[in-house]
């Protein structure tokens, strides 16, 4: 069962996706917050394994509330950013806070839920209709290092197996599709999968793919 924080400052909203997730078998409320700051509390009461997080929001916005949630070393939680704003400093702020996926509020329901479990597996995720766009904005915001002596040293970090697996999870693909790709067992690929999140320190897959695009491993 995923539990379910929604954090929201509109009460029709958190309604709405109350009412839509909790009706899914495999995912419980277990919360509701108005602004961030009852997010993170509510948070590290509740321990929730997703916080749906809306980004503009008084006391405390989403940006700032996912930050604190996910440095926190005690919680073990994951930050599915849900907003009506289609703004490219939005995501970058989103995912540099540690947000673990990203979605606009006009998703179908199966989109929704979707993306819940998608970010509990610790798979990531972004909105189909930002990914190209986001990615290759990503790139030219944050200015990747070019040079050789720079892409030496990011890719030095992981073995060559590992920059392969984050290749392929650039791509979109799944732990079997990979071990398909790679003609190895999917717990083969678990295995690098570990290994490249603890070297990039990140918390799931979205994250580790925005660090080997920043270190110039993956070009979207």
């Amino acid at each position: 069962m995923i539990r379910l924080l929604i954090a929201d400052d509109q009460a029709v909203v958190r309604t709405g996706l109350a009412v839509i997730l909790g009706a899914e078998e495999d995912i419980e409320i277990v919360g509701q917050a108005a602004d961030g700051a009852e997010a993170v509390r509510l948070a590290r009461a509740f321990r929730p394994d997703v916080v749906c997080m809306d980004i503009r929001m008084p006391v405390m916005d989403g940006i700032a509330a996912t930050r604190e949630i996910t440095a926190d070393p005690d919680l073990d939680v994951d930050v599915l950013v849900l907003t009506t704003f289609d703004v490219d400093d939005d995501v970058f702020a989103a995912l540099d806070a540690g947000a673990a996926g990203f979605l606009l509020k006009g998703a179908d329901e199966d989109t929704l839920a979707s993306a819940v479990r998608s970010v509990a597996a610790g798979e990531g995720t972004l909105d189909q209709r930002l990914t190209r766009r986001i990615l290759h904005e990503f790139v030219a915001h944050r200015r990747v290092r070019a040079t050789r002596s720079d892409q030496h040293r990011g890719s030095s970090v992981l073995t060559d197996r590992e920059e392969e697996v984050l290749r392929l999870l650039a791509e979109g693909l799944s732990n079997a599709e990979i071990a398909g790709r790679l003609f190895v067992e999917p717990t083969t690929v678990k295995y690098h999968l570990a290994g490249l999140l603890q070297k990039t320190g990140s918390r799931d897959r979205l994250q580790a793919v925005l660090w080997g695009i920043r270190e110039g491993i993956v070009q979207p």
